[in-house]
């Protein structure tokens, strides 16, 4: 059966990705929705699986900082 935390891990994945795809495009307004999005998710991951999650929003707010204006 998939569990809650399974779900949560998988949505975070898939948001992360669209974050670094919006990025990509220079859509900045998107890509921030993204992380803060996914700001609001990783608190609720727990364990192994968090680590990935928890990595890609570092690498996206390192990214976002970088291609947002002074």
């Amino acid at each position: 059966s998939f569990s809650v935390e399974q779900f949560l891990i998988s949505a975070a994945s898939t948001i992360a990705s669209l974050a670094f795809a919006k990025l990509e495009r220079d859509d900045l307004p998107q890509a921030r929705k993204a992380i803060d999005a996914l700001v609001a998710l990783v608190p609720l991951l727990e364990g192994d699986l968090a680590a990935d999650p928890v990595a890609a929003l570092t690498r996206l707010e390192v990214a976002y900082a970088e291609a947002a204006p002074a």
